[in-house]
C-alpha cells in the first residue's frame, strides 16, 4: 500500500491534483471545479474533501476513508433534485452549510451538477458562497460555466478539469483488468465519460444498441407504427443496458453493510447510496440515449458523405434536428416522446 493515495480514482489529471493538494494546506472558502462529466472531477471534490478532513495523503485513515466513500458526516453532498436546481434547494444548501460540525471544527459541502443552476437560486446562494460560516468549505462541480453561473465562478478559486482522451480511459480499463478490444470499444462509445466506459466494459450488449441505433434511419417509412415500434426496440436494449450497473449498485450495498455491521459506524447511509444510485441509473439512461443518437446522426452523415440521400441537404437537416433533440434532453423531457417525436421528422435512408 505504499503507493495509495487519496487521489488513486482521478485519472489524467496532474494539474489539478498538484493545485489542489497545495491549496489543502490552507484552503479558502469555495472551489469551482470544471470539466465534462465523466473527467473524474467528482471522484476528485471527494479526494480533496478527504484530505481536507483528515490533513493527510492516507486513504486509509478513518476521516479519509469516509470522506472517500462520500459516509462522513462532516462531508455533505448535494445532488441535483430535477431538472435544475431551484432557489428552493439552494435554500437546504444554505441551512445546511449553516450548522455546525458534527465531529471536527470543518465541514465540506460538495454541490453537484451546478452548471444547472437556475438564475434565481444563483442569486440567493451568491451571499452564502461570498461569506460561508468560517467551519464551512464549498466544492461546487459544472460541466462548463454558465451564464447563470458566472458570479458564483467569480468567488471561487477555479480547478479546471481536461477531457479524458479514449487513449487514456482504455489505458485505465486494461488497468482494471479489462481486456485491450473491449477497453478500446467502450472508450470510444463512452466519449471520454470514464465512469460509463467502465459500465460498458462489461456490457455485452454494447455493440447490438449501437447498430440497432445505426440501422433506425433504413427502417424509417414514415409511419407512426413503424416509429412507435422502432422506439420500444431501442429504449429495451437501453434498459437491458443498466443490468452491469445495476449489479455493480448491489454489490455496493453489501459492501456497505458489511462495513457498517464491522465496524459499528452510527447510520449505515443506506438511504443517501440508494438514491445516489436512482441517480445514476437515470444518468446511464440518458448518456446511452445520447449516445446511440449520436451514432443515427453519424449514420446520416456517412449516408451524405456516400450521397445515398436523394437530396444533400435532408441529410444536414437531419444531423441538426438530431442535435437539437439532444440539447433539449437538458431539459429532462420524456424520451420516449422526444425519439418517438424525432424519427417522425427524419428521412429514410
Amino acid at each position: 500500500m505504499a503507493n495509495a493515495s487519496v487521489w488513486s480514482a482521478v485519472v489524467g489529471q496532474p494539474q489539478a491534483i498538484s493545485k489542489l493538494a497545495f491549496a489543502a494546506a490552507d484552503p479558502v472558502h469555495a472551489y469551482l471545479f470544471v470539466g465534462p462529466s465523466g473527467s473524474t472531477k467528482a471522484e476528485a471534490s471527494r479526494a480533496f474533501a478527504a484530505l481536507l478532513m483528515a490533513g493527510t495523503d492516507d486513504p486509509l485513515q478513518r476521516d479519509a476513508r469516509l470522506a472517500l466513500a462520500g459516509q462522513h458526516p462532516d462531508v455533505r453532498e448535494v445532488e441535483r433534485q430535477g431538472a435544475r436546481i431551484s432557489a428552493e434547494q439552494v435554500a437546504d444548501i444554505i441551512r445546511n452549510a449553516s450548522l455546525a460540525p458534527v465531529e471536527g471544527n470543518r465541514k465540506v459541502m460538495i454541490l453537484h451538477d451546478f452548471h444547472l443552476l437556475d438564475a434565481a437560486a444563483a442569486a440567493r446562494l451568491l451571499k452564502t458562497l461570498e461569506e460561508p460560516p468560517p467551519s464551512t468549505i464549498f466544492i461546487v462541480l459544472a460541466d462548463q460555466v454558465t451564464p447563470e453561473l458566472v458570479t458564483i465562478a467569480s468567488r471561487c478559486v477555479r480547478i479546471l478539469f481536461a477531457a479524458l482522451s479514449n487513449d487514456a480511459v482504455a489505458a485505465e480499463l486494461i488497468d482494471s483488468g479489462i481486456d485491450p478490444d473491449t477497453a478500446e470499444i467502450a472508450a470510444q462509445a463512452a466519449e471520454g465519460n470514464l465512469t460509463r466506459a467502465r459500465v460498458l466494459a462489461t456490457d455485452t450488449g454494447l455493440m447490438d444498441r449501437r447498430d440497432a441505433f445505426a440501422g433506425l434511419a433504413a427502417r424509417l417509412d414514415g409511419t407512426g407504427t413503424t416509429v412507435v415500434k422502432l422506439c420500444t426496440e431501442v429504449l429495451g436494449l437501453i434498459d437491458a443496458a443498466a443490468a452491469p450497473l445495476a449489479a455493480r449498485q448491489a454489490n455496493e450495498l453489501v459492501a456497505l453493510e458489511a462495513r457498517v455491521a464491522a465496524t459499528g459506524e452510527r447510520g449505515s447511509g443506506r438511504k443517501q447510496v440508494e438514491e445516489n444510485h436512482k441517480r445514476e441509473l437515470r444518468r446511464h439512461r440518458v448518456d446511452e440515449l445520447r449516445s446511440g443518437l449520436g451514432v443515427l446522426a453519424g449514420a446520416y452523415r456517412d449516408a451524405l458523405v456516400r450521397g445515398q440521400l436523394p437530396r444533400p441537404d435532408s441529410g444536414v437537416i437531419a444531423v441538426t434536428r438530431i442535435h437539437s433533440a439532444l440539447e433539449s434532453m437538458e431539459r429532462n423531457p420524456n424520451e420516449t416522446l422526444l425519439l418517438q417525436s424525432l424519427l417522425l421528422d427524419l428521412p429514410s435512408l
